[in-house]
């Protein structure tokens, strides 16, 4: 999957301008076949990675940031988060090569200023925030 193609899946994809609420992939870890796919930062998440930090965000924290200044936490607050597995993707009936093996969420945006920005279309994607170890492809 092109670089062009990755990021046109995960911008935001659908937002409530009443509710303030948008929706979409905080991070995709391989594409609709279930290959691996490279981040913006050259890294690969593997699903289960993935999945593990996002129930630790939504037990822990669930507040959502701005561009990850420090001072800009708590604009908004999550409010949907589905984390796109193999097999949930089959529980649903979900075809295998519909979707991308990734997470999914919904924030809903209390700060009037940022929301300007992703209605304005200058923040067209979300980017997840934390702390991971790398390891090289095939020293796992």
């Amino acid at each position: 999957m092109g670089g062009d193609e990755m990021n046109r899946m995960i911008e935001i994809a659908k937002q409530d301008d009443e509710k303030h609420i948008v929706f979409g992939w905080a991070s995709v870890a391989a594409d609709s076949n279930g290959d691996p796919i490279l981040d913006r930062q050259g890294d690969i998440i593997e699903i289960g990675e993935l999945e593990n930090a996002a129930y630790e965000y939504v037990l822990r924290s669930r507040s959502g940031g701005e561009m990850h200044e420090r001072d800009r936490r708590g604009i908004g607050v999550m409010v949907e988060s589905i984390v796109f597995t193999g097999v949930k993707m089959e529980a649903l009936g979900i075809p295998k090569g519909i979707l991308p093996y990734g997470w999914w969420i919904g924030l809903k945006i209390t700060d009037e200023d940022a929301w300007q920005k992703i209605k304005s279309g200058q923040y067209r994607m979300f980017s997840i925030e934390g702390k991971a170890k790398r390891v090289p492809i095939g020293e796992e």
